[in-house]
């Protein structure tokens, strides 16, 4: 783990493979198995299950868990206190370990400060869910998704602006195809 940085209050389980230039901050747990890409950084108190994947370039903000199911790719942005769900019907005295729910979050993507993303959804590449939002259904590419239950808004860019109604990115010059 070349260049990795792990905070002293912080719990990394071995085998877990954390990448080149990855920061573990305060208080966090990042399970067995886990594999985290290169240049990530891992907020205070944020825990990761033995089975997550997260992608390079990745940043978690505090009080994220990430559990068995998740799936984060590259370049992907996880506001505050975000919550990601892994069985849609939990009971404490019924096991449900066998029917974890797989949940994606697509390339460049980013979710607000206390987002809920109900399991079984993706949220597709640069796409944005607003603080608060509850994602209940699969996110498309580059939406911009608010409200409760999470609705289609508009669109973002790549770069992370709004994009007007002719979909070209007056920052950066972006056109998203209709």
């Amino acid at each position: 783990m070349s260049d990795v940085f792990i905070h002293p209050t912080a719990i990394v389980d071995e085998p877990a493979s954390l990448g080149e230039g990855t920061k573990v901050w305060h208080f966090c747990h990042v399970s067995s198995g886990a594999v985290i890409g290169r240049a990530c950084t891992l907020g205070q108190n944020v825990f990761v299950a033995s089975s997550v994947r997260i992608g390079d370039g990745v940043r978690i903000q505090n009080n994220v868990s990430l559990y068995d199911g998740v799936e984060i790719a590259d370049d992907v942005f996880l506001g505050p206190s975000c919550v990601f769900t892994n069985v849609s019907n939990p009971r404490s005295f019924v096991s449900r370990r066998h029917a974890f729910e797989k949940t994606v979050v697509g390339r460049g993507a980013t979710t607000g400060a206390n987002a809920t993303i109900v399991c079984g959804n993706t949220i597709g590449q640069y796409a944005f869910v607003a603080a608060g939002a509850v994602v209940s259904r699969d996110v498309p590419a580059h939406a911009l998704v608010m409200g409760v239950p999470a609705r289609p808004l508009g669109f973002m860019c790549r770069c992370g602006e709004r994009l007007p109604s002719d979909r070209r990115c007056a920052v950066c010059g972006f056109v998203l195809a209709r």
